[in-house]
């Protein structure tokens, strides 16, 4: 598909000659500063690279070895970190790269590559957070069915939402944007970030803009709706508990999830949800810095902090 993708996009460079420079590659550039602060940066997002690799990594191995961690709560966890883990690799090493040699050129299909990757991953994360919701609404509200309920094919079934929004994000956006007419080439990025990419075109970007506007706020609002439906009713069902302590037990099983969604939903509608003239680029790259090098490392460190901390005060 990628390969298909890949030759399209080349043959459309090809033929995009006309009254404009053909262009071949795209320059990213980063972010500004002396050498001396790209060596610190590079070293900065290199030591959360390193620690997004090992704590996701880290938290799938294990799910994936201890024999009892295998129920549904770490079924979604171990796919969340598994996303977290290849959405930050799709764009970490390219910026890394970017700070430590005098090339910051990208083709154009790898930049097409890049894109249709990332739109799948951010896409796919949303509704798989939107499932973990849900899940975590069966464990408070029927405890007993519990594992009835949540079995391996619904589990399972409840991944279908979050590959096929990745599917239909990537596919759109990715061609959409590929079929313009490029005659700038320099990406004020350090990724292949739809917006960036799209306000080189010298071809009519207002469809563009607003398929990304309305894609962006469905896929948000609908995964999101569903978890605030989903803790609507978790909240309800804690405040049945009569004692405390099962008020407090039930509330650390989502208090996690609760704060990993509200990190990433907020970096994202303010990244992708808003009007175009309020956009500025530097502006841009702190978000997107934000919510594609930096949340998939917290992820795995949110989650373990809050175990431990609810450990603490179960002894």
């Amino acid at each position: 598909m990628l390969n298909l993708l890949s030759t399209f996009i080349c043959r459309k460079g090809q033929m995009a000659k006309t009254n404009y420079t053909l262009v071949y590659e795209f320059i990213l550039l980063g972010f500004a500063g002396s050498p001396e602060l790209q060596v610190l940066l590079f070293i900065f997002f290199l030591i959360i690279y390193f620690i997004t690799l090992l704590g996701n990594f880290a938290m799938f191995l294990l799910i994936q070895i201890d024999s009892r961690l295998h129920t549904p709560m770490y079924f979604f966890l171990s796919n969340l970190s598994l996303l977290d883990l290849c959405y930050s690799s799709v764009v970490t090493p390219k910026m890394l790269i970017g700070f430590i040699t005098e090339s910051k050129t990208i083709s154009i299909s790898e930049c097409a590559t890049q894109m249709w990757f990332f739109a799948f991953f951010v896409a796919a994360e949303c509704y798989l957070l939107a499932s973990m919701a849900y899940d975590r609404y069966v464990a408070i509200s029927n405890p007993l069915l519990y594992t009835v309920i949540m079995s391996r094919k619904t589990c399972l079934l409840l991944l279908v939402p979050p590959c096929f929004a990745g599917l239909l994000n990537a596919m759109t956006h990715t061609v959409m944007t590929f079929q313009l007419t490029f005659c700038k080439s320099k990406i004020n990025h350090f990724f292949c970030d739809i917006p960036a990419v799209i306000s080189l075109s010298c071809s009519e970007t207002q469809i563009n803009k607003m398929v990304l506007f309305m894609m962006s706020f469905t896929h948000g609002s609908l995964s999101s709706i569903f978890i605030i439906i989903s803790y609507i009713y978790i909240l309800c069902a804690i405040l049945r508990i009569r004692s405390v302590e099962g008020q407090r037990k039930a509330f650390s099983t989502c208090s996690t999830h609760f704060i990993a969604v509200s990190i990433f939903f907020v970096t994202l509608f303010c990244i992708y949800v808003r009007p175009s003239h309020s956009f500025l680029a530097d502006q841009g790259k702190m978000f997107s810095v934000f919510y594609a090098v930096v949340i998939p490392m917290l992820n795995p460190l949110i989650y373990k902090s809050i175990k431990l901390i609810l450990s603490f005060y179960d002894c």
